[in-house]
């Protein structure tokens, strides 16, 4: 894999977080009603978070608020679950350290590359359909993004009192997949040594830019 694809799918993946917004915690109201109601209150929320942070558009955001806006749009990615689905059957092939020190280098590469780009934050977001199926659910929204519309569901996963995504799909390509196609071919390649050398190579560059 080179590090172009590398960034081209680093830098989709952005695309999708970009559509998130706020920290993944319920309120009192949203934890009494059904879940479909309280997924889309949950929904609801992060959007409101989210604007009001950012400000109209043109504005320029304060390096304190980009911080919290980071923390807000990244709290309500499962990054454990996503970088295990993946990494697939290779996830079971890691030590311990080896996959808490996967996760941590791939989180880091998401949370610096959610703030390239903020203007699609103040899309605004129509929820089409949210099916619930016991501790699981899917989200089935449209927004535009560059005058070009575009379907984006999200997989959710209840985990305590909250909702959490594992996978996000836009226009039915699904961020777990890419990254599971990229990182398989590396590891199948090169080994697994060689896609973290890249993963940190990556996540240096991005925390100097």
């Amino acid at each position: 894999m080179s590090r172009m694809l590398l960034s081209r799918i680093l830098n989709t993946a952005a695309v999708f977080l970009l559509l998130l917004a706020g920290t993944g915690i319920m309120s009192a109201r949203a934890q009494a009603q059904a879940p479909d109601a309280q997924i889309r209150a949950l929904l609801e929320q992060r959007d409101a978070s989210i604007k009001a942070l950012l400000g109209p558009k043109g504005s320029e955001v304060a390096a304190a608020k980009k911080d919290e806006l980071r923390g807000v749009v990244n709290g309500f990615l499962d990054f454990g679950e996503m970088a295990k689905a993946a990494l697939g059957p290779h996830w079971t092939e890691l030590t311990a350290e080896q996959k808490t020190h996967f996760v941590e280098v791939f989180s880091d590469i998401v949370r610096s590359q959610s703030l390239a780009n903020l203007d699609p934050y103040r899309a605004a977001v129509t929820y089409k359909s949210i099916t619930v199926n016991g501790g699981a659910a899917d989200v089935k929204t449209s927004t535009v993004i560059d005058d070009v519309p575009v379907v984006v569901s999200y997989k959710l996963v209840q985990k305590a009192d909250t909702w959490v995504a594992t996978d996000i799909i836009l226009d039915e390509v699904s961020t777990v997949e890419g990254y599971s196609r990229s990182f398989r071919t590396m590891i199948r390649k090169r080994g697994f040594d060689t896609l973290m050398e890249r993963l940190e190579k990556r996540r240096d560059d991005m925390t100097t830019d």
